[in-house]
């Protein structure tokens, strides 16, 4: 089947200059989540840790916003910056990243996270003016009832958590979605969101919406740490699946109004694009890098045929947000 010019893309097209086809493997995605993770626990927990109120005018919060951010853009060309089990299990749900891949991920967040607590326990140890290094790391670590700094129930926490959680999966899906022609600016929209979002779990027990996060302070604090963590755990989980589920909804909306019309018969085309339709070209590990269905102005109809595949409960393809940072799109 010839496929008509105005769908047919060049592998320049596909990979920008400089690209020469670059597909990065799960080794390479996972150890840029393991990077970009620690880097996210040395400055999120660093800079509290170390910060003296007299010479220090970055305020912790906007620290851990923009590591998130300068991590985003050098790592989620590779892996698609998650950093965050929260965040991938918000992908997981909207049907971006494979089971498999999102296990794997998680893992590699929880190692870099620990790696990076340890590096500043490390950096603790070495400080005579700080006896007891634990309970240092008490004051970063998350908390509910008497170890919230306003004496924050559970209940609050736990809300806190689920709907700061939602909230910042949210940004992530949409700014790192295909069709949204702002999506260059997906980096610094996660990065302030979380800023945002930090400075308000500051005050209400050191909520970092992030369970890798959570995990690493709560290894190196005092015994009451690893007590609470299952909250920090739960909250932020339910609330990203509940953000995955809404838009997963998304995608089945757009597939209903897909099958109309002129729109269908791109939709078809963009799946003729994939070779052998959504299903066989889901079995590659990084399918979604070969395939935009139309030239670089047109990306509607391969979001719709991608949809379509999972629609049909065909396997979920690889990492939106990766294939948005691989690849050209609208400005």
């Amino acid at each position: 089947m010839t496929t008509p010019a105005s769908v047919t893309t060049t592998d320049a097209e596909l990979h920008p200059a400089g690209d020469a086809g670059f597909r990065p493997g799960l080794v390479s995605r996972l150890a840029a989540e393991a990077f970009g993770t620690l880097f996210l626990v040395i400055a999120g927990l660093g800079v509290p840790l170390f910060t003296l109120p007299q010479s220090n005018p970055l305020p912790a919060a906007l620290a851990g916003g923009l590591a998130v951010t300068a991590a985003m853009l050098a790592f989620a060309y590779i892996s698609g910056g998650h950093f965050n089990p929260a965040i991938t299990l918000g992908n997981l749900v909207a049907g971006r990243i494979r089971p498999m891949d999102a296990g794997a991920y998680l893992v590699a967040q929880l190692l870099g996270a620990v790696a990076g607590a340890l590096t500043l326990f490390g950096i603790l140890r070495t400080v005579p003016n700080i006896p007891d290094t634990r309970a240092a790391f008490d004051t970063v670590t998350a908390g509910f009832g008497e170890h919230s700094a306003i004496q924050a129930s559970m209940a609050g926490v736990l809300l806190a958590e689920v709907v700061g959680a939602a909230l910042l999966v949210a940004v992530f899906l949409g700014t790192t979605a295909r069709r949204n022609v702002h999506a260059a600016a997906a980096p610094f929209a996660v990065g302030l969101s979380l800023a945002v979002l930090l400075q308000l779990g500051q005050a209400i027990g050191n909520a970092p919406f992030n369970p890798a996060r959570a995990t690493a302070s709560a290894l190196f604090n005092s015994s009451w740490g690893l007590g609470q963590l299952w909250l920090f755990w739960v909250a932020p989980l339910v609330g990203a699946a509940i953000t995955g589920l809404v838009f997963r909804g998304f995608s089945a909306g757009t597939v209903s109004a897909a099958g109309t019309g002129s729109t269908a018969s791109t939709a078809s085309t963009g799946a003729a694009v994939h070779g052998t339709g959504g299903a066989a070209g889901a079995e590659s590990d990084d399918d979604d890098h070969d395939v935009p269905a139309a030239a670089p102005n047109d990306e509607a109809p391969h979001d719709e045929a991608r949809g379509g595949d999972e629609a049909r409960g065909d396997q979920a393809p690889d990492d939106e947000a990766r294939d948005f940072f691989d690849g050209p799109r609208n400005t």
